[in-house]
């Protein structure tokens, strides 16, 4: 895939036009009231349409980069066509090895910059590699016959016509297709032959899903391709890659590596909830997007954890795999396709049908807890009284892990896989689940059974805040310091009472650590120095607390044990660093809420 700056312009503005493209809140949460500052409403009447159902509904999806120069490399067509026929190519292959991954789609990256720009389908437009077969076709209706959805990768970028010593975009014959010159190595010509390829296949493919757009073309842009595709077929789905454009339905983010724990991609993520997003990235440890002539190796662990972190943020997998030009995958792959088909239906209704948990959608906090735990909460759609605790990290000592409630009573704690009761005990803000001897070696899953309201916090409404969009109950609005600081942030109880702790959901549209990538600069817009005062009047205040907040996703909890009517946060710092100007003192935060009381209850075997 193509590398491109990312601009994060469009950030600011997606969640207003959004609206709530996933499940309503929790229970616990009012119901958000109608944006005050919402887009016209002829916006609001186009949110959550139709055709997001299937990837709003998805935990994974199956990536396969194959062409023309998947290895061994194939100069001509013709050749590589009879190669993939007499190999035994065969569409059901690859749906029974995404149904393995409990994915729900297909992308197949054919049409790639450094594949040959074949397509794997008959075209009436000459220009680059099109088979006789109708590879295509045969996938799209292999996967619809199963429940699974195809969406075709499409590139914007001529720039490796020659990489192989050869051409392989052929100009000559599309300009006498259009009759007229027409360069297709460059830009405006190669954006023109794309162009004409995205209505042929959706003329020619009525049970196509979608496109997954790897970047922009000006050329598109120009001629109003993406509104035409939504004009033609309002069914089919766009994603964009590492960029968000705000008439795609999801952003896709590419290759997220370099984190602690290495399996956490959502801390390299950018894209704010509900924003619908992707994390696409390469199974096997090293290589190409295809299949470079090598059985590279796979480890099982790092690739478990990425699938349980992202549908523990609310992000889909799009699992790469090294399809060879018969369309088998190289044996560690395979392995590993047939690992996850055993591991995953034990612990299945904690992946699908879920949303990440301690964001917008209530639950628990997610990250790093005790011992060195860590791990991630999920909290069902349609059972807001069961949330699920993966822990993808072990303790490295003691058979317990301790996770911070954010108000939920316990009501009792049940391993997944076994069904057994497990001891747990609840107080002072922390469920701690007592008693694990039966780890599992990547992902040990708790079933978790809580009241539908999250007990001792002001519910909306009795909180006043000076920056009324962090009190509001609603998740799609926001305070944003428009990059002043120090702030101070106050809210008001109505009269003195108690204030036991501060739980705040910061935006999550930074990464969540200084880091480069496709070389841009990135860094943490979360809060690092911070202090509490109170106040009885709002004229005499008295600090109470003071310190450094970690940058992490999710709530984070400020424990205060006061008495007050004014609680006063003051942020005097952020994370970025000043050699990143585009998150240097931004802070924006979704939601500070204040809790009275911390649940308390004990369970048993």
């Amino acid at each position: 895939m193509r590398r491109r700056t990312v601009s994060f312009a469009w950030t600011a503005v997606l969640s207003l036009l959004c609206g709530l493209l996933l499940s309503a809140p929790s229970a616990a949460q009012p119901k958000p009231e109608p944006l005050a500052q919402a887009a016209a409403p002829a916006a609001a009447a186009a949110q959550n349409p139709p055709r997001e159902a299937m990837l709003r509904n998805a935990t994974a999806g199956l990536f396969l980069h194959w062409g023309m120069f998947t290895r061994p490399i194939h100069k001509d067509c013709k050749e590589w066509e009879q190669a993939v026929t007499d190999g035994g190519w065969n569409a059901d292959y690859w749906v029974d090895e995404a149904k393995k991954l409990k994915a729900s789609y297909i992308v197949l990256a054919t049409f790639h910059s450094r594949l040959g720009y074949a397509r794997p389908w008959p075209s009436r437009i000459p220009g680059s590699c099109s088979t006789e077969r109708d590879i295509l076709g045969e996938l799209i209706k292999a996967a619809n016959a199963k429940g699974l959805k195809v969406i075709l990768y499409m590139t914007d970028d001529p720039q490796w016509h020659k990489e192989q010593g050869f051409e392989t975009l052929d100009s000559q014959a599309y300009s006498a297709y259009k009759g007229r010159d027409v360069d297709l190595t460059q830009r405006p010509g190669f954006g023109e032959f794309s162009y004409d390829n995205f209505f042929e296949v959706m003329a020619n493919y009525p049970k196509l899903s979608g496109f997954w757009i790897d970047n922009d073309n000006a050329y598109w842009e120009e001629n109003k391709l993406y509104e035409q595709i939504r004009e033609k077929r309002p069914d089919m789905t766009l994603s964009n890659n590492n960029e968000d454009t705000p008439i795609m339905d999801m952003v896709s983010h590419e290759q997220k590596t370099g984190m602690t724990p290495p399996y956490d991609q959502p801390s390299a993520i950018w894209t704010p909830m509900p924003r619908l997003t992707e994390s696409c990235y390469k199974v096997p440890d090293s290589g190409s997007w295809w299949y470079d002539g090598q059985d590279r190796p796979v480890t099982t662990g790092l690739n478990v954890g990425r699938y349980v972190a992202n549908a523990g943020t609310s992000i889909k997998s799009l699992m790469d795999l090294t399809a060879m030009v018969d369309g088998t995958f190289p044996p560690q792959q395979q392995k590993f396709t047939d690992f996850m088909q055993n591991y995953l239906p034990p612990i299945w209704k904690s992946l699908s049908g879920v949303e990440g948990g301690g964001y917008m959608y209530g639950g628990m906090q997610p990250g790093a807890w005790n011992n060195g735990a860590y791990g991630y909460l999920t909290i069902s759609k349609t059972d807001r009284t069961r949330q699920y605790v993966h822990v993808t990290t072990r303790p490295t000592s003691g058979d317990e892990v301790k996770i911070r409630d954010n108000g939920y009573r316990i009501k009792r704690v049940t391993d997944l896989r076994t069904g057994k009761r497990m001891k747990f005990d609840q107080q002072g803000g922390s469920l701690t689940i007592q008693g694990i001897t039966a780890w599992d070696p990547y992902d040990t899953v708790f079933s978790v059974d809580t009241g539908r309201q999250r007990e001792g916090i002001y519910p909306t409404g009795r909180v006043k805040a000076s920056e009324p969009a962090i009190a509001d109950g609603d998740f799609t609005t926001y305070y944003d310091n428009k990059g002043v600081l120090p702030v101070a942030l106050t809210l008001d109880l109505g009269k003195v009472r108690r204030a036991q702790y501060l739980a705040i959901n910061q935006r999550e549209w930074s990464p969540t650590y200084n880091r480069e990538t496709f070389g841009r600069a990135e860094d943490s817009a979360r809060i690092k120095d911070y202090t509490v005062s109170v106040s009885n009047d709002g004229a005499i205040w008295r600090q109470v607390k003071a310190g450094v907040l970690e940058r992490a996703r999710g709530t984070r909890f400020l424990d205060l044990g006061v008495r007050a009517r004014y609680i006063r946060l003051g942020v005097d710092s952020t994370w970025s660093k000043e050699t990143v100007p585009r998150f240097y003192k931004q802070l924006q935060i979704d939601e500070i809420q204040v809790g009275y009381a911390y649940p308390r209850s004990h369970g048993h075997h």
